[in-house]
């Protein structure tokens, strides 16, 4: 199912199995109905830039977004690093994975995190959160409460949650931007480049654990729960919003654990792979902030995702539906050899990576093998897992450092 593209999952679960005792006196997470309080008109004067960046000593500013379909969106902005650089600065967006947000690239300390190096760097930061989320669960018209809020999926991401994003920050900076994501941020970007949007205003993308195939995943618990179709029953009994702090996940993931083959004395593990570089502050860090919300209609789309091993629009399980939105009777498949050749390109992914499995990325690297070869880079690091590319204190030294002297030969 869709958490389980993330490492999210793993830690709620350890979070809700484990003696309270494990994390100390770590505050609770916010609830869906406290985020609910959150002004729909966008951040709070107390969010992201106030508890994760300006502590640091670096300027931050808040910024909204509104997309095409009426979501009412986040961003962050760190304009300078520690050591100012003379010039215009290359503007970057970083887009996290499902069932994060923002703070995904603020985790670890100023030296670890990427946002703090891409400024330190030189360029202009853009931390990107997806509807959904803490931050980003305006409307122009809905609320959280209502189930209309909720029917979307990782097309919409794509669709409108992105160019959005974009053309925001193209509109602010009059310059085409450098993109870097995560795990679902990877495919939402592939998404559109398959389709030629945005190639006007994105320069190049570096894609950490990419995801496109996902047939391959070998998670064994998130195998289980996408064959059990347990995403659609929990949409069918009426829950629109996945919310990973609700009761109704908290049973459903003691459930899973019950699988053959799962094992939940390890879960980091059973879920992301072995991740090699985690320390223990960076995941209390993590929970004191995360998991966040998405639509049950996104995890269903990765779990039809993994069971068909296609990368296709959002399937909805009727021919007549099917119809009516997309004029055939099965979903239109995303054509990953449509990205343009000439198009740069950073891949890093990892060997012991649960998720984005390494034969799900040959099968992505397979689809662009008429890429040019000076215009993609691809690195592959044996003893990274889902987790490390994100919260992996030498992520710096063997990830970020290349990404950005890629960056900067664009």
């Amino acid at each position: 199912m869709a958490s389980n593209l993330t490492l999210v999952f793993v830690l709620v679960l350890c979070f809700q199995l484990m003696p309270r005792d494990v994390y100390g006196m770590r505050n609770a997470p916010l609830s869906s109905s406290e985020a609910e309080s959150v002004s729909a008109e966008g951040p709070a004067p107390d969010g992201t830039c106030k508890s994760m960046v300006q502590i640091y000593g670096y300027e931050c500013q808040e910024h909204t977004v509104t997309t095409q379909d009426g979501y009412i969106l986040s961003m962050q902005r760190i304009p300078e690093g520690r050591g100012k650089v003379v010039g215009r600065k290359t503007p970057v967006l970083l887009q996290h994975g499902v069932l994060m947000d923002g703070i995904t690239w603020l985790l670890n300390s100023p030296d670890q995190s990427l946002a703090f190096i891409l400024a330190d760097s030189g360029f202009d930061v853009w931390i990107a959160n997806s509807r959904g989320t803490l931050w980003s669960r305006g409307h122009t018209l809905l609320g959280p409460g209502d189930p209309g809020y909720w029917d979307w999926s990782w097309d919409e991401l794509a669709a409108y949650d992105l160019p959005a994003f974009v053309q925001y920050i193209y509109d602010q900076t009059d310059q085409k931007l450098n993109y870097v994501g995560h795990s679902l941020g990877t495919l939402i970007a592939l998404v559109s480049l398959s389709q030629s949007k945005l190639l006007d205003m994105v320069n190049s993308a570096a894609l950490l654990s990419p995801i496109a195939h996902l047939g391959q995943v070998t998670s064994s618990i998130s195998q289980a729960a996408a064959k059990a179709f347990i995403a659609e029953t929990y949409y069918w009994l009426g829950m629109k919003e996945f919310d990973p702090k609700g009761e109704a996940v908290a049973n459903l993931l003691k459930t899973l654990c019950k699988k053959p083959g799962a094992n939940c004395y390890d879960l980091m593990t059973s879920f992301t792979g072995k991740n090699c570089c985690l320390n223990s502050s960076t995941v209390e860090l993590f929970l004191d902030h995360e998991p966040q919300s998405t639509a049950t209609r996104n995890m269903i789309h990765m779990a039809q995702m993994i069971r068909e091993g296609t990368i296709a629009m959002y399937d909805y399980g009727d021919t007549g539906e099917n119809m009516k939105h997309y004029g055939q009777p099965t979903p239109p498949i995303y054509n990953m050899s449509g990205i343009p050749n000439d198009f740069p390109l950073f891949l890093s992914y990892g060997g012991r990576d649960a998720l984005s499995d390494v034969n799900d990325v040959q099968l992505l690297l397979d689809d662009l093998k008429s890429h040019e070869s000076d215009k993609i880079t691809v690195q592959y690091r044996d003893d990274y897992a889902h987790a490390d590319f994100v919260m992996g204190v030498n992520a710096k030294q063997v990830v970020y450092d290349p990404l950005i002297a890629f960056f900067k030969l664009q």
